[in-house]
């Protein structure tokens, strides 16, 4: 059952309304009611399907306004990559001592990345790594010889997304905190990366139904005509 604080802010909202990408990054301040800074999330349902390889959307965007969340980066990479990493600003950064401890369950991090001659010691880790989603990949930029580029773009905002099994994709693009124009800029520049990883084989509308909403906040539903106009 609805709280009296949920019905509140539900009232606030019009159900029968699409909203535009303004109206909906708008609406974000009228919704805050939690005692932390919540987070600003994009759900999105999308007209493809992934069990095809070629309707396989994934991929990773830099924020202009970054998440506002802090991230904690491990990298994969030795000898003087290690050292670019570390200047970087990377929060761990080793080899099979990053292997055993992974092994060892401790996780003191949120994005893994690797130099691509790296590649062999994540595979030992591979499947403890992948169902926490934590699998370097070329696709989000977290497997490159520039290693340095990943963890600055991963420390300065980057969000990487991947479609699961029914189609559905879902971010953090920022906090309600932000004000209302960087919550806008954070959602176009979201929606021009998803746009352009727009399956050639996928068939009609290819966002289904989308929208936006806070951390314990109700969703408003955004125009997906719109979205999809976002280039």
């Amino acid at each position: 059952m609805a709280s009296k604080r949920y019905k509140s802010l539900e009232e606030k909202i019009d159900k029968t309304k699409k909203y535009s990408v303004a109206e909906a990054a708008s609406a974000m301040a009228e919704l805050k009611s939690a005692k932390f800074d919540e987070t600003v999330e994009i759900a999105m349902n999308l007209n493809v399907d992934p069990r095809h390889a070629d309707q396989m959307v994934r991929g990773a965007v830099v924020l202009p306004h970054g998440t506002g969340k802090t991230v904690r980066v491990a990298v994969f990479a030795k000898g003087v990559k290690a050292d670019e990493a570390k200047a970087a600003g990377a929060d761990i950064v080793g080899t099979d001592d990053l292997v055993d401890q992974i092994k060892e369950g401790i996780f003191n991090f949120d994005v893994v990345v690797a130099a691509p001659d790296c590649m062999g010691l994540v595979g030992k880790v591979g499947r403890i790594l992948g169902p926490k989603g934590l699998m370097p990949n070329p696709k989000t930029g977290t497997v490159t010889p520039d290693v340095a580029k990943a963890v600055n773009n991963v420390k300065g905002g980057q969000v990487a997304f991947r479609v699961d099994k029914k189609g559905n994709i879902h971010a953090g693009i920022g906090k309600a905190s932000f004000a209302t124009d960087k919550i806008k800029e954070n959602i176009e520049a979201f929606m021009v990366a998803i746009n352009k990883q727009k399956p050639a084989s996928a068939k009609g509308k290819y966002i289904k139904n989308a929208v936006l909403s806070l951390t314990m906040s109700p969703a408003v539903h955004f125009d997906t005509a719109e979205l999809m106009d976002v280039k």
